[in-house]
């Protein structure tokens, strides 16, 4: 299985990108991907208050250590590519990533290495 780091919209509308990112997790689970979401789960009550700027930037860091680890980041685009997801990309370009764009119709926008 390939290690996939998740990027989709969370701020401005959470509850609308929370849905929205849970049914990009299950695309990637559908490819035969083993997904992470950092978003999601570093968010949950109790772990990270994404509202206290120290809590959110730990989240941030949390989740761009892993895309050094990650077979691919997927970029889900749907609703638009926030800051922190074009900081993600950059992060992946610059460690080497596979990058791939993606709808949840299924189309596959473009790839980077």
């Amino acid at each position: 299985m390939r290690r996939i780091v998740l990027e989709s919209p969370y701020k401005s509308d959470v509850q609308r990108n929370v849905e929205y990112a849970r049914r990009c997790l299950h695309d990637c689970i559908a490819r035969g991907e083993a997904p992470i979401a950092s978003h999601l789960l570093y968010t949950q009550p109790g772990v990270l208050d994404d509202a206290v700027p120290e809590e959110r930037a730990r989240g941030i860091a949390c989740g761009h250590a892993w895309i050094r680890c990650a077979d691919a980041l997927a970029v889900y685009i749907d609703h638009g590519i926030s800051d922190g997801m074009r900081e993600a990309i950059k992060i992946a370009h610059h460690h080497g990533i596979k990058i791939d764009i993606r709808r949840l119709d299924g189309s596959k926008q473009a790839a980077a290495e």
